[in-house]
């Protein structure tokens, strides 16, 4: 191993552990959420609308497509909550349960455009 080799390690490595002590594992995961290099895409999950929970917000659990001609399959076992931004955040939201969409994370919400 050359000395570039050895140096990039012990730079990870100090990088490693100035998350773990800023915060653990959890920390670590909220700031890679935050933090993209240019070139990157933001994560995206395929979601089905479980109701909705007060004006464009709704209840959401994440699915995963089987195979053509194959109803999407629930992952996980808890919902979660996100904006669908085709719709006004001052109005009752009117999206059916069911629904499929692509929700993204966008800062500390999640967020997805279906137009009703």
């Amino acid at each position: 191993m050359d000395n570039f080799s050895r140096q990039e390690t012990g730079l990870e490595l100090q990088e490693q552990l100035a998350r773990l002590k800023r915060g653990g594992l959890r920390r670590e995961l909220e700031e890679q959420s935050r933090v993209t290099a240019s070139g990157s895409v933001t994560a995206a999950w395929l979601i089905e609308v479980v109701s909705c929970e007060q004006y464009n917000v709704y209840n959401v659990r994440q699915v995963s497509i089987v195979g053509p001609g194959l109803e999407p399959v629930t992952l996980g076992g808890s919902n979660g909550l996100a904006y669908n931004l085709a719709e006004l955040f001052t109005e009752a939201g009117t999206l059916s349960a069911g629904t499929l969409a692509v929700m993204w994370r966008v800062g500390d919400e999640n967020v997805f455009y279906v137009q009703p």
